[in-house]
Protein backbone atom coordinates (compact mmCIF):
# COMPACT_ATOMS: atom_id res chain seq x y z
CA UNK A 1 0.00 0.00 0.00
CA UNK A 2 2.69 2.20 0.12
CA UNK A 3 4.92 4.35 -2.73
CA UNK A 4 7.02 2.45 -5.04
CA UNK A 5 10.20 2.57 -4.00
CA UNK A 6 11.38 4.49 -0.32
CA UNK A 7 12.43 7.96 -1.22
CA UNK A 8 10.91 10.40 0.90
CA UNK A 9 11.06 13.19 -1.02
CA UNK A 10 8.77 11.10 -3.53
CA UNK A 11 5.71 10.53 -0.71
CA UNK A 12 6.62 14.41 0.62
CA UNK A 13 6.04 15.59 -3.01
CA UNK A 14 2.97 13.11 -4.12
CA UNK A 15 -0.01 14.77 -1.64
CA UNK A 16 -2.96 14.82 -4.54
CA UNK A 17 -3.75 12.66 -7.43
CA UNK A 18 -2.81 15.50 -9.62
CA UNK A 19 0.42 15.67 -8.41
CA UNK A 20 1.38 12.42 -8.15
CA UNK A 21 3.54 9.79 -10.32
CA UNK A 22 1.93 7.90 -12.96
CA UNK A 23 2.78 4.79 -11.38
CA UNK A 24 1.49 5.39 -7.64
CA UNK A 25 -1.82 3.96 -7.21
CA UNK A 26 -2.09 4.35 -3.31
CA UNK A 27 -3.26 8.01 -3.31
CA UNK A 28 -6.17 7.28 -0.43
CA UNK A 29 -2.84 6.22 1.95
CA UNK A 30 -0.43 9.12 1.43
CA UNK A 31 -1.89 9.86 5.20
CA UNK A 32 -1.51 6.59 6.63
CA UNK A 33 1.22 3.69 5.67
CA UNK A 34 3.50 5.76 4.33
CA UNK A 35 3.63 8.20 6.56
CA UNK A 36 3.52 6.02 9.60
CA UNK A 37 0.47 7.94 11.14
CA UNK A 38 -2.27 5.86 13.02
CA UNK A 39 -4.80 7.83 11.69
CA UNK A 40 -7.66 6.24 9.09
CA UNK A 41 -6.16 6.71 5.75
CA UNK A 42 -7.70 9.12 3.14
CA UNK A 43 -10.89 7.76 0.97
CA UNK A 44 -12.27 5.14 2.70
CA UNK A 45 -15.50 6.08 5.62
CA UNK A 46 -17.62 3.78 6.87
CA UNK A 47 -21.72 4.05 5.78
CA UNK A 48 -23.71 2.17 8.49
CA UNK A 49 -21.12 -1.05 9.12
CA UNK A 50 -19.93 -0.71 5.50
CA UNK A 51 -17.02 1.02 4.36
CA UNK A 52 -16.79 3.02 1.38
CA UNK A 53 -13.99 4.50 -0.86
CA UNK A 54 -14.35 8.03 -2.13
CA UNK A 55 -11.95 9.27 -4.76
CA UNK A 56 -11.21 12.67 -6.16
CA UNK A 57 -11.48 13.45 -10.06
CA UNK A 58 -8.49 15.08 -11.54
CA UNK A 59 -9.50 18.87 -12.26
CA UNK A 60 -8.43 17.45 -16.33
CA UNK A 61 -11.40 14.92 -16.32
CA UNK A 62 -14.30 16.26 -14.38
CA UNK A 63 -16.22 17.67 -16.97
CA UNK A 64 -16.10 14.55 -19.00
CA UNK A 65 -16.70 12.61 -15.47
CA UNK A 66 -19.38 15.05 -14.50
CA UNK A 67 -18.38 15.15 -10.78
CA UNK A 68 -15.68 15.81 -8.56
CA UNK A 69 -16.21 12.95 -6.58
CA UNK A 70 -16.29 9.01 -7.57
CA UNK A 71 -17.72 6.77 -4.91
CA UNK A 72 -17.58 3.26 -4.04
CA UNK A 73 -19.04 0.52 -1.62
CA UNK A 74 -16.05 -1.59 -0.71
CA UNK A 75 -19.10 -4.38 0.76
CA UNK A 76 -17.51 -5.14 3.77
CA UNK A 77 -17.55 -3.98 7.56
CA UNK A 78 -13.90 -5.89 7.86
CA UNK A 79 -11.16 -2.74 8.35
CA UNK A 80 -8.71 -4.78 7.38
CA UNK A 81 -10.57 -5.74 4.32
CA UNK A 82 -11.31 -2.32 3.55
CA UNK A 83 -7.75 -1.43 2.81
CA UNK A 84 -6.90 -4.30 0.68
CA UNK A 85 -9.95 -3.74 -1.71
CA UNK A 86 -9.75 -0.03 -1.51
CA UNK A 87 -6.55 -0.17 -3.05
CA UNK A 88 -7.75 -2.52 -6.01
CA UNK A 89 -10.69 0.05 -6.61
CA UNK A 90 -8.36 3.00 -6.33
CA UNK A 91 -6.20 1.66 -9.19
CA UNK A 92 -9.48 0.87 -11.22
CA UNK A 93 -10.50 4.35 -10.90
CA UNK A 94 -7.01 5.81 -11.69
CA UNK A 95 -6.93 3.55 -15.02
CA UNK A 96 -10.29 4.84 -16.45
CA UNK A 97 -9.04 8.57 -15.75
CA UNK A 98 -6.37 7.79 -17.64
CA UNK A 99 -8.44 6.42 -20.24
CA UNK A 100 -10.35 9.50 -20.50
CA UNK A 101 -6.82 11.78 -20.62
CA UNK A 102 -6.22 9.43 -23.93
CA UNK A 103 -9.57 10.67 -25.24
CA UNK A 104 -10.86 7.31 -25.32
CA UNK A 105 -14.58 6.78 -25.24
CA UNK A 106 -15.88 6.93 -21.60
CA UNK A 107 -18.74 5.41 -20.09
CA UNK A 108 -19.94 5.30 -16.09
CA UNK A 109 -19.64 1.89 -16.08
CA UNK A 110 -15.75 2.08 -15.89
CA UNK A 111 -16.44 3.07 -12.01
CA UNK A 112 -18.53 0.02 -11.78
CA UNK A 113 -15.64 -1.77 -10.33
CA UNK A 114 -16.04 -5.19 -9.22
CA UNK A 115 -15.12 -5.83 -5.34
CA UNK A 116 -12.98 -9.13 -4.73
CA UNK A 117 -14.33 -11.65 -2.49
CA UNK A 118 -12.33 -11.41 0.77
CA UNK A 119 -11.13 -14.87 0.02
CA UNK A 120 -8.96 -13.71 -3.17
CA UNK A 121 -5.35 -13.30 -2.11
CA UNK A 122 -4.13 -9.51 -3.10
CA UNK A 123 -0.96 -11.60 -4.84
CA UNK A 124 -4.23 -12.78 -7.61
CA UNK A 125 -6.00 -9.44 -7.84
CA UNK A 126 -2.36 -8.24 -8.79
CA UNK A 127 -1.70 -10.86 -11.41
CA UNK A 128 -5.01 -10.02 -12.75
CA UNK A 129 -4.62 -6.38 -13.14
CA UNK A 130 -1.28 -6.94 -14.93
CA UNK A 131 -2.41 -8.69 -17.19
CA UNK A 132 -5.24 -6.51 -18.03
CA UNK A 133 -4.98 -3.65 -20.31
CA UNK A 134 -4.88 0.19 -19.07
CA UNK A 135 -8.65 1.18 -19.98
CA UNK A 136 -11.18 -1.09 -17.95
CA UNK A 137 -13.24 -2.30 -20.88
CA UNK A 138 -16.65 -1.04 -21.19
CA UNK A 139 -19.45 -2.85 -19.27
CA UNK A 140 -22.53 -3.72 -20.72
CA UNK A 141 -25.22 -0.87 -20.18
CA UNK A 142 -27.23 -1.21 -16.24
CA UNK A 143 -31.22 -1.07 -17.59
CA UNK A 144 -33.46 0.29 -15.05
CA UNK A 145 -35.10 -3.70 -14.89
CA UNK A 146 -31.83 -5.26 -14.24
CA UNK A 147 -30.95 -2.47 -11.58
CA UNK A 148 -33.97 -3.17 -9.67
CA UNK A 149 -33.83 -6.96 -9.46
CA UNK A 150 -30.42 -5.67 -7.72
CA UNK A 151 -32.33 -3.86 -5.44
CA UNK A 152 -34.97 -6.65 -4.57
CA UNK A 153 -32.51 -9.38 -4.30
CA UNK A 154 -30.32 -7.24 -1.91
CA UNK A 155 -30.09 -9.21 1.06
CA UNK A 156 -29.31 -6.57 2.98
CA UNK A 157 -33.03 -5.73 3.05
CA UNK A 158 -35.88 -7.87 4.57
CA UNK A 159 -39.41 -7.54 2.95
CA UNK A 160 -42.55 -9.31 3.34
CA UNK A 161 -44.76 -10.99 0.60
CA UNK A 162 -46.89 -8.02 1.17
CA UNK A 163 -44.33 -5.34 0.55
CA UNK A 164 -43.14 -7.14 -2.33
CA UNK A 165 -46.31 -7.12 -4.27
CA UNK A 166 -46.24 -3.47 -3.63
CA UNK A 167 -43.10 -2.89 -4.91
CA UNK A 168 -43.44 -5.23 -8.08
CA UNK A 169 -46.41 -3.40 -8.82
CA UNK A 170 -45.29 0.26 -8.48
CA UNK A 171 -42.05 -1.08 -10.40
CA UNK A 172 -44.13 -2.61 -13.01
CA UNK A 173 -46.09 1.22 -13.13
CA UNK A 174 -42.67 3.07 -13.36
CA UNK A 175 -41.57 0.46 -16.22
CA UNK A 176 -44.00 1.37 -18.43
CA UNK A 177 -43.57 5.10 -18.25
CA UNK A 178 -39.88 5.05 -18.13
CA UNK A 179 -39.33 1.82 -20.00
CA UNK A 180 -37.52 -1.27 -18.20
CA UNK A 181 -34.93 -1.47 -20.80
CA UNK A 182 -33.84 2.30 -20.20
CA UNK A 183 -30.21 2.52 -19.24
CA UNK A 184 -30.64 3.40 -15.84
CA UNK A 185 -27.75 6.47 -15.79
CA UNK A 186 -29.67 8.25 -18.81
CA UNK A 187 -32.68 8.85 -16.23
CA UNK A 188 -32.83 12.04 -15.62
CA UNK A 189 -34.77 14.85 -13.29
CA UNK A 190 -36.91 15.68 -16.42
CA UNK A 191 -37.85 11.97 -16.79
CA UNK A 192 -38.76 11.62 -13.00
CA UNK A 193 -40.56 14.78 -13.25
CA UNK A 194 -42.37 13.05 -16.27
CA UNK A 195 -42.90 10.53 -13.99
CA UNK A 196 -44.79 12.67 -11.17
CA UNK A 197 -47.02 14.80 -14.25
CA UNK A 198 -48.39 11.35 -15.54
CA UNK A 199 -49.17 9.96 -11.95
CA UNK A 200 -50.98 12.73 -10.74
CA UNK A 201 -53.69 12.61 -13.14
CA UNK A 202 -54.09 8.72 -13.01
CA UNK A 203 -57.38 8.03 -11.35
CA UNK A 204 -57.54 4.80 -9.19
CA UNK A 205 -58.30 1.66 -10.67
CA UNK A 206 -56.92 2.98 -14.21
CA UNK A 207 -56.70 -0.81 -15.33
CA UNK A 208 -60.18 -1.26 -14.65
CA UNK A 209 -61.37 1.62 -15.86
CA UNK A 210 -59.44 2.32 -19.08
CA UNK A 211 -58.99 -1.54 -19.78
CA UNK A 212 -55.96 -2.30 -22.08
CA UNK A 213 -54.65 1.29 -22.26
CA UNK A 214 -51.47 2.32 -21.44
CA UNK A 215 -51.17 4.69 -18.49
CA UNK A 216 -49.83 7.62 -20.82
CA UNK A 217 -53.33 6.92 -22.13
CA UNK A 218 -55.33 6.96 -19.18
CA UNK A 219 -53.88 9.86 -17.64
CA UNK A 220 -54.50 12.13 -20.33
CA UNK A 221 -58.32 10.12 -20.57
CA UNK A 222 -59.24 11.01 -17.02
CA UNK A 223 -58.02 14.57 -16.98
CA UNK A 224 -60.29 15.32 -20.33
CA UNK A 225 -62.96 13.65 -18.54
CA UNK A 226 -62.20 15.29 -15.69
CA UNK A 227 -62.27 12.22 -13.47
CA UNK A 228 -60.77 12.71 -9.62
CA UNK A 229 -56.69 11.27 -9.61
CA UNK A 230 -55.35 9.02 -7.35
CA UNK A 231 -54.84 10.21 -3.98
CA UNK A 232 -52.02 12.63 -3.35
CA UNK A 233 -50.80 9.68 -0.87
CA UNK A 234 -50.68 7.21 -3.69
CA UNK A 235 -48.73 9.12 -5.73
CA UNK A 236 -45.90 9.94 -3.40
CA UNK A 237 -45.95 6.57 -2.36
CA UNK A 238 -44.67 5.34 -6.34
CA UNK A 239 -42.67 8.34 -6.05
CA UNK A 240 -41.22 7.51 -2.53
CA UNK A 241 -40.35 3.56 -4.31
CA UNK A 242 -38.40 5.17 -7.21
CA UNK A 243 -36.76 7.70 -5.08
CA UNK A 244 -35.40 4.56 -2.64
CA UNK A 245 -34.43 2.10 -5.67
CA UNK A 246 -32.16 5.44 -6.91
CA UNK A 247 -30.90 6.14 -3.69
CA UNK A 248 -29.75 2.57 -3.39
CA UNK A 249 -28.48 2.90 -7.29
CA UNK A 250 -26.36 5.67 -6.02
CA UNK A 251 -24.87 3.66 -2.96
CA UNK A 252 -23.78 1.36 -5.41
CA UNK A 253 -21.97 3.47 -7.59
CA UNK A 254 -24.65 2.62 -10.87
CA UNK A 255 -25.30 6.60 -10.81
CA UNK A 256 -23.84 9.51 -9.66
CA UNK A 257 -27.11 11.02 -8.11
CA UNK A 258 -30.56 10.41 -7.36
CA UNK A 259 -32.77 12.21 -9.93
CA UNK A 260 -35.95 11.44 -7.98
CA UNK A 261 -34.58 12.78 -5.02
CA UNK A 262 -37.34 14.73 -3.23
CA UNK A 263 -40.37 14.42 -5.76
CA UNK A 264 -43.57 14.78 -4.13
CA UNK A 265 -47.04 16.24 -4.89
CA UNK A 266 -48.97 18.57 -2.13
CA UNK A 267 -51.20 16.36 -0.12
CA UNK A 268 -54.09 18.56 0.90
CA UNK A 269 -55.69 16.44 3.51
CA UNK A 270 -53.60 16.56 6.80
CA UNK A 271 -52.29 13.67 7.93
CA UNK A 272 -54.25 13.54 11.40
CA UNK A 273 -57.32 13.49 9.00
CA UNK A 274 -56.58 10.78 6.77
CA UNK A 275 -58.63 8.50 8.94
CA UNK A 276 -61.48 9.73 11.28
CA UNK A 277 -62.90 7.89 14.16
CA UNK A 278 -66.55 6.54 13.89
CA UNK A 279 -69.30 8.74 15.28
CA UNK A 280 -71.43 7.40 17.98
CA UNK A 281 -74.43 7.15 14.93
CA UNK A 282 -72.09 4.37 13.20
CA UNK A 283 -71.13 2.63 16.51
CA UNK A 284 -74.58 2.42 17.28
CA UNK A 285 -75.10 1.18 13.57
CA UNK A 286 -72.59 -1.29 13.68
CA UNK A 287 -72.97 -2.90 16.92
CA UNK A 288 -76.73 -3.48 16.09
CA UNK A 289 -76.67 -5.08 12.79
CA UNK A 290 -77.86 -8.22 12.29
CA UNK A 291 -74.60 -10.09 12.95
CA UNK A 292 -75.04 -8.54 16.81
CA UNK A 293 -78.98 -8.96 17.40
CA UNK A 294 -79.52 -12.21 15.31
CA UNK A 295 -79.17 -13.21 11.78
CA UNK A 296 -79.41 -15.83 9.26
CA UNK A 297 -75.40 -17.09 10.11
CA UNK A 298 -72.17 -15.07 9.79
CA UNK A 299 -70.66 -16.19 6.72
CA UNK A 300 -73.10 -14.98 3.55
CA UNK A 301 -76.51 -14.03 5.79
CA UNK A 302 -74.76 -11.65 8.05
CA UNK A 303 -76.31 -8.98 6.97
CA UNK A 304 -79.95 -10.45 7.02
CA UNK A 305 -81.70 -10.79 10.19
CA UNK A 306 -82.43 -14.58 11.58
CA UNK A 307 -82.61 -16.37 14.97
CA UNK A 308 -79.13 -17.13 14.82
CA UNK A 309 -76.36 -15.43 17.47
CA UNK A 310 -73.09 -16.41 16.43
CA UNK A 311 -70.14 -15.36 18.13
CA UNK A 312 -67.19 -15.91 16.20
CA UNK A 313 -64.37 -14.10 14.58
CA UNK A 314 -67.01 -11.29 12.35
CA UNK A 315 -68.28 -10.92 15.98
CA UNK A 316 -65.30 -9.89 18.21
CA UNK A 317 -62.84 -8.58 16.03
CA UNK A 318 -64.82 -5.17 15.97
CA UNK A 319 -65.36 -5.37 19.68
CA UNK A 320 -61.72 -6.10 20.37
CA UNK A 321 -60.77 -3.55 18.22
CA UNK A 322 -63.05 -1.03 19.76
CA UNK A 323 -62.25 -1.79 23.50
CA UNK A 324 -58.70 -2.65 22.96
CA UNK A 325 -57.36 0.00 20.29
CA UNK A 326 -55.24 -2.78 18.72
CA UNK A 327 -54.30 -3.31 15.40
CA UNK A 328 -56.22 -5.54 12.66
CA UNK A 329 -54.30 -7.78 11.88
CA UNK A 330 -52.86 -8.27 15.92
CA UNK A 331 -56.62 -9.09 16.39
CA UNK A 332 -57.03 -11.58 13.88
CA UNK A 333 -53.69 -13.44 13.96
CA UNK A 334 -53.85 -13.66 17.98
CA UNK A 335 -53.31 -17.28 18.94
CA UNK A 336 -55.51 -19.16 21.80
CA UNK A 337 -52.17 -18.60 24.14
CA UNK A 338 -52.17 -15.03 23.68
CA UNK A 339 -55.39 -14.06 26.41
CA UNK A 340 -53.26 -15.46 29.13
CA UNK A 341 -53.32 -13.61 33.29
CA UNK A 342 -50.50 -11.51 33.88
CA UNK A 343 -50.53 -10.64 37.58
CA UNK A 344 -53.75 -12.12 37.90
CA UNK A 345 -55.43 -9.73 34.66
CA UNK A 346 -56.87 -10.84 31.87
CA UNK A 347 -54.40 -9.45 28.87
CA UNK A 348 -54.17 -9.56 25.22
CA UNK A 349 -50.31 -10.37 24.16
CA UNK A 350 -49.45 -8.58 21.62
CA UNK A 351 -46.02 -10.78 19.87
CA UNK A 352 -44.51 -12.45 17.28
CA UNK A 353 -43.90 -15.51 19.55
CA UNK A 354 -46.06 -18.53 18.85
CA UNK A 355 -47.02 -21.64 20.66
CA UNK A 356 -48.39 -23.45 17.57
CA UNK A 357 -45.16 -23.88 15.76
CA UNK A 358 -46.67 -21.40 13.31
CA UNK A 359 -44.13 -18.94 11.42
CA UNK A 360 -47.32 -16.33 10.24
CA UNK A 361 -47.26 -13.75 12.80
CA UNK A 362 -46.50 -10.24 11.55
CA UNK A 363 -45.84 -7.20 13.46
CA UNK A 364 -45.79 -3.55 12.27
CA UNK A 365 -43.02 -2.15 14.73
CA UNK A 366 -41.06 -2.55 17.66
CA UNK A 367 -43.07 -1.01 19.58
CA UNK A 368 -46.08 -3.11 18.75
CA UNK A 369 -44.99 -5.57 21.09
CA UNK A 370 -47.28 -5.53 24.83
CA UNK A 371 -49.79 -6.68 26.72
CA UNK A 372 -53.49 -4.60 27.10
CA UNK A 373 -55.46 -5.80 29.62
CA UNK A 374 -58.76 -7.21 28.44
CA UNK A 375 -61.66 -4.10 28.89
CA UNK A 376 -64.55 -4.77 31.46
CA UNK A 377 -67.01 -4.19 28.70
CA UNK A 378 -65.44 -7.40 26.64
CA UNK A 379 -65.39 -9.84 29.82
CA UNK A 380 -69.44 -8.49 30.37
CA UNK A 381 -70.28 -9.57 26.94
CA UNK A 382 -68.40 -13.09 27.24
CA UNK A 383 -64.85 -13.19 25.67
CA UNK A 384 -63.13 -14.76 28.23
CA UNK A 385 -66.53 -17.67 28.11
CA UNK A 386 -64.74 -17.81 24.30
CA UNK A 387 -61.28 -18.16 25.06
CA UNK A 388 -62.37 -21.20 27.29
CA UNK A 389 -64.07 -22.67 24.36
CA UNK A 390 -61.43 -22.48 22.53
CA UNK A 391 -58.93 -23.92 24.73
CA UNK A 392 -61.25 -26.55 24.75
CA UNK A 393 -60.78 -27.28 21.28
CA UNK A 394 -56.56 -27.59 21.94
CA UNK A 395 -54.35 -25.07 20.61
CA UNK A 396 -54.57 -22.70 17.42
CA UNK A 397 -55.96 -19.61 16.36
CA UNK A 398 -57.79 -17.57 18.37
CA UNK A 399 -60.08 -17.00 15.48
CA UNK A 400 -60.31 -20.46 13.33
CA UNK A 401 -62.97 -19.20 11.44
CA UNK A 402 -60.35 -16.03 9.73
CA UNK A 403 -58.45 -17.01 6.59
CA UNK A 404 -54.99 -15.78 5.65
CA UNK A 405 -54.54 -13.60 2.70
CA UNK A 406 -51.68 -14.67 -0.22
CA UNK A 407 -49.84 -11.90 1.63
CA UNK A 408 -49.28 -13.69 4.45
CA UNK A 409 -51.45 -11.17 6.37
CA UNK A 410 -55.02 -12.11 8.14
CA UNK A 411 -56.08 -9.02 8.31
CA UNK A 412 -56.26 -8.22 4.48
CA UNK A 413 -59.41 -11.00 3.72
CA UNK A 414 -60.96 -9.19 6.82
CA UNK A 415 -60.65 -5.79 6.02
CA UNK A 416 -62.32 -6.61 2.50
CA UNK A 417 -65.11 -8.10 4.67
CA UNK A 418 -65.44 -5.13 6.75
CA UNK A 419 -65.74 -2.50 3.88
CA UNK A 420 -68.78 -4.83 2.62
CA UNK A 421 -70.30 -4.77 6.46
CA UNK A 422 -70.41 -1.14 6.96
CA UNK A 423 -71.97 -0.99 3.45
CA UNK A 424 -74.33 -3.30 4.43
CA UNK A 425 -74.86 -1.64 8.09
CA UNK A 426 -75.79 1.89 6.65
CA UNK A 427 -72.54 3.08 8.80
CA UNK A 428 -70.21 3.27 5.74
CA UNK A 429 -68.73 6.68 5.30
CA UNK A 430 -65.89 8.59 3.75
CA UNK A 431 -62.47 8.53 6.05
CA UNK A 432 -63.72 5.74 8.12
CA UNK A 433 -62.45 1.86 8.16
CA UNK A 434 -61.74 -0.31 10.32
CA UNK A 435 -58.95 1.48 11.43
CA UNK A 436 -61.02 4.36 12.71
CA UNK A 437 -61.87 2.08 16.16
CA UNK A 438 -57.64 2.54 16.87
CA UNK A 439 -58.93 6.34 16.43
CA UNK A 440 -62.27 5.71 18.55
CA UNK A 441 -59.95 4.43 21.53
CA UNK A 442 -57.46 7.07 21.13
CA UNK A 443 -59.99 9.80 21.39
CA UNK A 444 -62.21 7.59 24.24
CA UNK A 445 -58.19 7.84 26.30
CA UNK A 446 -57.78 11.46 25.77
CA UNK A 447 -61.49 12.32 27.04
CA UNK A 448 -60.78 10.15 30.10
CA UNK A 449 -57.56 12.16 30.54
CA UNK A 450 -55.44 8.90 31.06
CA UNK A 451 -51.74 9.90 30.33
CA UNK A 452 -49.95 10.47 27.03
CA UNK A 453 -47.39 7.83 27.90
CA UNK A 454 -49.46 5.38 29.28
CA UNK A 455 -51.63 5.41 26.23
CA UNK A 456 -49.01 5.33 23.74
CA UNK A 457 -48.02 1.98 25.93
CA UNK A 458 -51.62 0.58 25.30
CA UNK A 459 -51.98 1.13 21.47
CA UNK A 460 -48.39 0.20 20.79
CA UNK A 461 -47.80 3.92 19.21
CA UNK A 462 -44.47 5.53 19.35
CA UNK A 463 -43.56 7.88 22.03
CA UNK A 464 -43.52 11.46 20.26
CA UNK A 465 -40.62 12.69 22.35
CA UNK A 466 -38.46 9.28 22.16
CA UNK A 467 -35.67 10.85 20.19
CA UNK A 468 -35.02 13.38 23.05
CA UNK A 469 -34.31 10.76 25.80
CA UNK A 470 -33.79 6.65 23.52
CA UNK A 471 -31.62 5.46 26.33
CA UNK A 472 -33.79 6.18 29.36
CA UNK A 473 -36.49 4.48 27.21
CA UNK A 474 -34.39 0.88 26.81
CA UNK A 475 -34.59 1.07 31.13
CA UNK A 476 -37.08 -0.48 33.15
CA UNK A 477 -39.91 -2.89 32.05
CA UNK A 478 -42.53 -0.55 31.22
CA UNK A 479 -46.10 0.11 33.24
CA UNK A 480 -47.37 -2.63 35.03
CA UNK A 481 -50.52 -4.85 34.24
CA UNK A 482 -51.97 -3.01 36.94
CA UNK A 483 -51.38 0.97 36.32
CA UNK A 484 -52.47 0.23 32.46
CA UNK A 485 -55.40 -2.10 33.58
CA UNK A 486 -57.18 1.49 35.48
CA UNK A 487 -56.29 3.05 32.64
CA UNK A 488 -58.14 0.26 30.05
CA UNK A 489 -61.59 0.95 32.67
CA UNK A 490 -61.54 4.43 31.57
CA UNK A 491 -62.47 3.99 28.49
CA UNK A 492 -66.33 4.45 27.51
CA UNK A 493 -68.31 5.28 24.59
CA UNK A 494 -71.14 7.79 25.75
CA UNK A 495 -74.41 7.84 24.25
CA UNK A 496 -73.74 4.02 22.90
CA UNK A 497 -74.89 1.13 24.58
CA UNK A 498 -73.69 -2.87 24.49
CA UNK A 499 -76.11 -3.66 27.21
CA UNK A 500 -77.93 -6.16 24.68
CA UNK A 501 -74.65 -7.92 23.88
CA UNK A 502 -74.11 -8.65 27.21
CA UNK A 503 -74.24 -12.39 28.94
CA UNK A 504 -76.46 -11.04 31.40
CA UNK A 505 -78.48 -8.26 29.70
CA UNK A 506 -80.64 -7.68 33.15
Amino acid sequence: MSHIGTDKARVSGCKTVENSRADCRANLLHNGVAHRRKQRPTGIWLRGAVWQFRMRVPSKVVAKVGREFVNRSLRTSDYREAIRQARIVASEFQQSFDAIRADNEWSGHHFSVHVPAPSTSIHQVELQRQHQTVAAPLKPKLTLKLVYERYIGDPAAERSAKTMLAYNSTFNRLAELVGEDTPIESITRDVCRDVLDTLRFMPSNATKRYGKLSAREAAERAKAEGRRPMSATTVNGYLNKLSALFNWAENEGYIFKNPARGLRVVDPVRKKDKRQPFTNEQLTRIFNAPLYKGCVDDEAGYAHPGKCKPRRGRFWVPLIGLFSGMRLNEICQLEIADVKKIDEVECFVITRETGSGAIDKKLKTENAERFVPVHPTLIEIGILQYVNSRRASGRGKLFSDLSVASTGYYSDNFSKWFANFLEKAGAKAPRTSFHSFRHNFRDALREAKVRKDIAYALGGWANENSDCDDTAENYGRGFSVNILREAIAKVDYQGCSFRHLSLDPS
